[in-house]
C-alpha cells in the first residue's frame, strides 16, 4: 500500500509537468482563430472558478457576474491609460481586481444576510445598474463605443504585437500567441489557489454552510462573515477574467457585459459541475468555443446560417445557446453532478475492469502458496486420524 502511494505522489508531478509542456504547445502549431479560442475559454475559466466557489460551494445564487467582470475590464483600461492615472500596466491589472473585490466587499453585507433566490434577484440589479453606468458615463468607459485596452508590459516585454517582431524557433509570436502564456500562469494561478482554498478549512466551512447553515452555526461557523467572503473571493476572481478578457478583446463594450454573460457563467458551472474547479473549467470551454465554432463552420453545419443572413434564420450564437440550454437539461435530468461527476464515474468504472497489476501478484501467489500449504497439511493429518481412532478402539475391546 506505501510503494503504491508513493507511486500515485511521483506520477501527480509527472502528470502535471507533461500537461504544462502539452499547453506551452499551441502557439507553435495553431493559428490565430484558436488561440482567441483558447484565450476566451481560459478567461472564462477563471471567472466560472470564481463563481463555482459562490455558487457551488457556498450555496449562494449569483447573476451579478457580469458586473465584476465589466470592474476588472474597464478598470484596468482606466488605470492604464495614459488620458488618466497612468499607472503601469501590471499595477494596473492587480488594482483592477482590488477594485472588483472592493465592490464585491460593498454588496458583502446583503450577501451576507440574503440567500438563495433573493440574493439572486439583488445581484440581478447589479448587472442593469452597471450596464447603465457604463452606457452613460462617457467620460470615463467612453459610452456605447466603449474604450481601447493598452496592451500589458512586463519588464520590457509586450503582450501584443510590437516592432521589433518577435520570432522564436521560426514562428511568429504576435498578441495572441504572447497572451496565450499570460492566459496560462493566470489560469494556474486560480486553479492551484482555488484547489487549495477548498481543500482547507475554508473550502470546509463554505461546504457545511451549504449544507445546513444550523450545524455549520453550531460547529463553530460564522454564517454571515463566510458567506461575505465568498462573495469577495469570487468578485476578484471575476476581476481578473474581466482584465484577461480585455487584453484578449483589445476594446471593451458595455453590451458584452450583459445579463447573457452572467447566464453564460451560470450555464458553465452547471454543465461543467457546482463546486468543482475543474469541472467550471470543462463548462466554460464547452459554453465559451461552442459560439465560436459554430460561427467559424456555419456554411458546413445544417439549419444554421452564417451571421448577418436573412431575418428568421438560426444564427451561430442563437443555436450555441440552443444547445448548451439542452446541454443544462440533460444534466440536471441525468447528471447533476455535471461533467466532472461523469468523468470521476468513468474513472471508477474503469478501475474496476482494470486487469490485476504487478504488484498483486505476489499477494496472489503467496495467498495460493498457504491456501496449498494446508490443504496438504490437512491431507496428511487426514489418515492418521481414523487410525488413531482404531488404536483407542482396541484398547477398549475386551
Amino acid at each position: 500500500m506505501s510503494e503504491r502511494l508513493l507511486g500515485r505522489l511521483r506520477g501527480r508531478p509527472a502528470r502535471i509537468v507533461l500537461l504544462a509542456v502539452l499547453l506551452c504547445l499551441p502557439p507553435f502549431y495553431l493559428d490565430a482563430f484558436w488561440l482567441r479560442i483558447g484565450l476566451f475559454s481560459m478567461a472564462a475559466a477563471i471567472g466560472a472558478v470564481g463563481l463555482s466557489l459562490l455558487s457551488g460551494t457556498a450555496g449562494q445564487l449569483s447573476l451579478g457576474h457580469a458586473f465584476f467582470l465589466a470592474i476588472g475590464a474597464y478598470g484596468y483600461s482606466c488605470l492604464a491609460s495614459d488620458p488618466g492615472p497612468g499607472l503601469p500596466p501590471v499595477l494596473a491589472a492587480c488594482c483592477a481586481v482590488l477594485l472588483a473585490g472592493a465592490a464585491g466587499g460593498l454588496f458583502s453585507p446583503v450577501a451576507g444576510r440574503v440567500k438563495g433566490m433573493y440574493l439572486g434577484i439583488a445581484t440581478l440589479a447589479l448587472v442593469f445598474l452597471g450596464h447603465h453606468v457604463l452606457l452613460t458615463w462617457d467620460s470615463v468607459t467612453g459610452g456605447f463605443n466603449g474604450r481601447s485596452v493598452p496592451p500589458l508590459t512586463l519588464g520590457g516585454f509586450t503582450f501584443a504585437a510590437s516592432d521589433p517582431e518577435l520570432v522564436v524557433l521560426g514562428v511568429p509570436f504576435g498578441a495572441e500567441e504572447r497572451l496565450w502564456y499570460l492566459g496560462l500562469a493566470l489560469f494556474a494561478f486560480t486553479w492551484f489557489t482555488a484547489g487549495g482554498l477548498l481543500r482547507g478549512r475554508p473550502g470546509r466551512a463554505l461546504a457545511a454552510l451549504r449544507d445546513s447553515e444550523t450545524a455549520a452555526a453550531v460547529m463553530g461557523v460564522d454564517v454571515a462573515r463566510h458567506r461575505s467572503a465568498a462573495f469577495v473571493v469570487s468578485s476578484m476572481y471575476a476581476g481578473l477574467a474581466g482584465v484577461l478578457l480585455a487584453l484578449a478583446f483589445r476594446r471593451v463594450v458595455p453590451d458584452y457585459f450583459s445579463l447573457a454573460l452572467s447566464i453564460d457563467y451560470l450555464a458553465m458551472i452547471v454543465i461543467g459541475g457546482l463546486g468543482s474547479v475543474a469541472g467550471a473549467t470543462a463548462g466554460a470551454v464547452f459554453v465559451t468555443a461552442l459560439p465560436l465554432l459554430m460561427t467559424r463552420y456555419a456554411d458546413q453545419l445544417p439549419l444554421v446560417t452564417a451571421p448577418g443572413s436573412a431575418e428568421g434564420s438560426v444564427g451561430p450564437t442563437e443555436a450555441a445557446r440552443y444547445l448548451y440550454g439542452a446541454a443544462i437539461v440533460l444534466v440536471l435530468l441525468y447528471a447533476p453532478d455535471g461533467l466532472h461527476g461523469l468523468a470521476r464515474r468513468a474513472r471508477v468504472r474503469l478501475g474496476r475492469h482494470r486487469p490485476p497489476s504487478a504488484d498483486r501478484k505476489p499477494a496472489a501467489s503467496a495467498s495460493a502458496t498457504s491456501a496449498a500449504s494446508s490443504s496438504s497439511s490437512s491431507s496428511s493429518s487426514s489418515p492418521s486420524q481414523p487410525a488413531a481412532a482404531a488404536a483407542r478402539s482396541k484398547e477398549h475391546t475386551p
